[in-house]
C-alpha cells in the first residue's frame, strides 16, 4: 500500500508517523518548499505552541470560528489531552502557562521539529522537498500526483495537509477532483489605525477591554495592544477571527467601538469629586487605565485637561463617560498576525466524513490540518486542529492497509 501526504507541515508529519506506527504502508510526504515543518519553527515566537490547556471540549471549540461543530467527535477522540501525552510518551515534556498556552519545556520549537523528523526516519517514511503538487489524478483506484516539472508519482491513498491558500486558484487541482472551495480569506490580523487618539501610546496593554465593530453584531472581550500600526492583542485577534469574512467584505475599513473600562464612569467621577476635588483630572487615571492613555483620552474627549475633579460640569463628565466606554476609532486596513497566516475558507467541510477524515466525493482521498475549512483563535488552537484530525486521518489510512 502506497500513500502519499501533500504538506510537509504539522498535519502531515502528524498524520504520517501515526500511520506508519500502526502499519505497513510505504508513506511519502511532498513538501513544495525545500524545508519541512516552517509553521512549527516561527509558532509561538520560535517557542511553537503546541496546543491550549482547556480541558472541556464544549469549552475548547468556542474557540473555533469555523469548524466547531464537526471539531466535538473529533475532539472526543484524539483531544488536546491526547496531544500532550502523545507527546510525553515520545520523550518531549510539555508545560502549561498561566494563559492556558502549552509550549514544550524546552521552549524551542526545534524539539519538536526534531522529534518529528527522527520518528519520520525511524518509520522509514520517505520525504520529498521541492514537489510542488500542481496536478492530482484519479483513476482505477490510483492517484497519480504530477509536480510543475512533471515528476510524477502514484499512490493507492492520498492525505492533503497542504495548509491554507490564500486564492482560490491555488485550489484548483481540488476542484478538479471534484471539491468544492469556500473561498479563503484572512483571518487573524491585527488592526491598522492612525487615530490621533493612538499617537506615541505603542506599546501599551490595556486588560479586559470590550471592542465592537460599529453597525455590525460583531464584538469581542479580552487585552488590547497598541502598537505602531494600530491594534492588536487578543479581544482584536479574537474579532479578526470570528468576523474574517465580514471585514473582509468591508474591505477592512471601518468603525471600530471600545470600551476601555467596566467601572461606572459616573459613579467614579462623583467618588472622585467628593474624595479629591483638587487634584487635576488628567493626573489621576480611573482604574486598569495607563497614565499615557488616560492623558490621551482626556485630551481627546474635548474637557480642557487643566480641570480639577470639582471644576467638571455635567457636560464635562458625559464627555469623558463617552470616550472611555465609546471611543470610536477609524480601521484602514490589516496586517498579518506576527508571521502566523491563518486562512478562514478551504475544502467544504460537508464534503468530508470526520469519522475517518476521507473524502466524499473521492474514495482513498483524505484531508487534514488548515486546508479544510477549519480555523480557531490564536493559542494553540489551530495546531490542535491539524494534530486531531491527523491523527485521525492517519488511524483510517492505517487501518486499511
Amino acid at each position: 500500500m502506497k500513500i502519499g501526504i501533500i504538506g510537509g507541515g504539522a498535519a502531515g508529519f502528524f498524520a504520517a508517523i501515526t500511520t506508519a506506527e500502526t502499519s505497513k504502508a510505504s508513506i511519502t510526504i511532498l513538501e513544495k518548499s525545500p524545508n519541512v515543518l516552517s509553521k512549527v519553527r516561527i509558532s509561538g515566537g520560535g517557542r511553537c505552541n503546541v496546543t491550549n490547556a482547556v480541558s472541556d471540549i464544549k469549552e475548547f471549540i468556542k474557540y473555533y470560528p469555523r469548524g466547531s461543530k464537526e471539531l466535538i467527535s473529533t475532539f472526543s477522540r484524539f483531544s488536546n489531552l491526547d496531544t500532550i501525552e502523545w507527546f510525553r510518551k515520545r520523550g518531549v515534556y510539555l508545560k502549561t502557562e498561566t494563559d492556558g498556552r502549552v509550549f514544550p519545556v524546552s521552549d524551542n520549537s526545534q524539539t519538536i521539529i526534531d522529534l518529528f523528523t527522527s520518528l519520520a526516519s525511524k518509520c522509514n517514511i520517505n520525504v520529498i522537498t521541492g514537489f510542488d503538487a500542481a496536478k492530482v489524478s484519479f483513476s482505477n483506484g490510483l492517484f497519480t500526483v504530477k509536480d510543475r516539472r512533471e515528476n510524477t508519482l502514484s499512490f493507492n491513498k492520498l492525505l492533503v495537509s497542504a495548509g491554507g491558500f490564500s486564492t482560490l486558484d491555488k485550489y484548483n487541482w481540488l476542484i478538479n477532483l471534484g471539491h468544492n472551495i469556500i473561498t479563503p480569506v484572512p483571518s487573524l490580523f491585527t488592526f491598522n489605525c492612525k487615530d490621533t487618539l493612538l499617537s506615541g501610546l505603542q506599546g501599551i496593554a490595556v486588560e479586559d477591554v470590550m471592542v465592537k465593530v460599529s453597525d455590525t453584531k460583531l464584538s469581542s472581550q479580552g487585552d488590547i495592544l497598541i502598537t505602531h500600526w494600530g491594534l492588536s492583542g487578543p479581544s482584536i485577534l479574537k474579532l479578526s477571527a470570528f468576523g474574517a469574512r465580514v471585514l473582509n467584505e468591508m474591505n477592512y475599513k471601518f468603525t471600530l467601538v471600545i470600551c476601555w473600562t467596566k467601572i461606572d464612569v459616573h459613579k467614579e467621577t462623583e467618588g472622585a469629586q467628593k474624595n479629591s476635588p483638587l487634584k487635576q483630572i488628567i493626573k489621576h487615571p480611573f482604574r486598569n487605565i495607563p497614565i499615557r492613555l488616560w492623558e490621551s483620552l482626556i485630551i481627546n474627549s474635548g474637557v480642557n485637561h487643566e480641570k480639577r475633579f470639582n471644576e467638571l460640569s455635567k457636560k464635562d463628565v458625559e464627555a469623558i463617560n463617552n470616550i472611555l466606554t465609546h471611543s470610536q476609532l477609524s480601521i484602514n486596513g490589516k496586517s498579518t498576525f506576527k508571521e502566523e497566516f491563518v486562512t478562514a475558507g478551504g475544502v467544504s467541510l460537508k464534503e468530508v466524513d470526520f469519522r475517518t477524515m476521507e473524502s466524499k466525493i473521492v474514495p482513498g482521498l483524505y484531508f487534514a490540518g488548515e486546508l479544510l475549512d477549519i480555523d480557531g483563535v490564536t493559542g494553540g488552537f489551530n495546531f490542535q486542529s491539524a494534530w486531531s484530525t491527523a491523527y485521525i486521518a492517519g488511524q483510517s489510512m492505517a487501518n486499511q492497509v
